[in-house]
């Protein structure tokens, strides 16, 4: 059902303009997507893997900000709770998988095995080993049922990290998003890169491959990502039916006192150039 990604001629140069217009363009394209996965039954997986501050979230967002939340689901587990870290490793990844009709969108995924959870310490050597033997037959089953699973890399440099890095202790706003594992990924940069290696040596499949994200720049990546999704699916623009809006309910309508609802102060007014009309009077918000 996947395609092979042909590849391009070279990039085209945007401006920051142009970005907003060629995210817009792709995002409508990913409802038409959409559409098609519904249409079709498909059952689509899309894994967003790679270092901390790569853009994995911000991807996500402008993936899933233009869908139909019904039918496609973000799926970010927190660190597992004890009962969870006694199951099967692959169980609570597992009831998250699409039924006919839905996308799925993990940010991380089961790969932390292969990831934080190896450089760290979080497992063990022998349930390490069983997860490199386990996850290609698990992925191979997955594809022989039906499920379309795509694996994505956000590939980003030491230097970029670091940028990023410090831009969020910088900004209070952002300050959320920097944690203690944040930092070790800083002093364990080389364990992690030969994890990501070894990872893709045991994982990197014919029916389930890696497709790498040079993501050093957030925008360029989530176009990049958005356009090789799409180009993976022969998916068209579905027909839109007429649609005639129905006349208003000609009916007499008083609206009670406005001192009978509790309003939110108006403490910010958007100016424009023209003045915007206001509802009729018996509009009952």
């Amino acid at each position: 059902m996947v395609k092979k990604a042909s590849d391009d001629a070279s990039p085209r140069v945007l401006s920051k303009k142009e970005y907003a217009k060629e995210l817009l363009r792709l995002q409508e394209e990913l409802v038409a997507l959409q559409e098609w996965v519904r249409q079709t039954g498909t059952r689509l997986v899309v894994l967003f893997e790679g270092r901390d501050t790569a853009g994995k979230g911000g991807t996500i967002q402008r993936i899933s900000g233009a869908l139909n939340p019904r039918s496609c689901r973000v799926v970010a587990l927190p660190a597992p709770t004890e009962r969870e870290r006694s199951q099967w490793y692959f169980q609570r990844y597992i009831a998250h998988l699409p039924a006919a009709g839905e996308m799925v969108l993990f940010d991380r995924s089961w790969y932390n095995r292969a990831g934080v959870e190896r450089v760290m310490g979080f497992c063990t050597d022998e349930q390490y080993a069983d997860f490199v033997h386990t996850v290609p037959m698990l992925e191979e089953a997955l594809v022989t049922d039906g499920i379309v699973v795509v694996k994505y890399w956000l590939s980003l440099s030491d230097s970029e990290q670091r940028r990023r890095f410090r831009a969020r202790i910088d900004n209070p706003a952002k300050r959320w998003k920097l944690s203690p594992m944040d930092l070790e990924a800083q002093a364990r940069w080389v364990d992690y890169a030969e994890a990501k290696d070894r990872m893709f040596e045991f994982s990197d499949t014919e029916h389930s491959p890696w497709w790498v994200v040079d993501a050093d720049n957030k925008k360029e990546a989530r176009l990049n990502l958005i356009a090789h999704l799409l180009s993976l699916f022969p998916y068209e623009q579905p027909e839109l039916p007429d649609i005639e809006l129905p006349a208003r309910q000609n009916r007499a309508y008083q609206r009670p006192p406005l001192e009978r609802q509790r309003f939110v102060p108006q403490r910010y007014e958007i100016g424009t150039s023209k003045k915007e009309p206001k509802g009729e009077e018996e509009d009952s918000r």
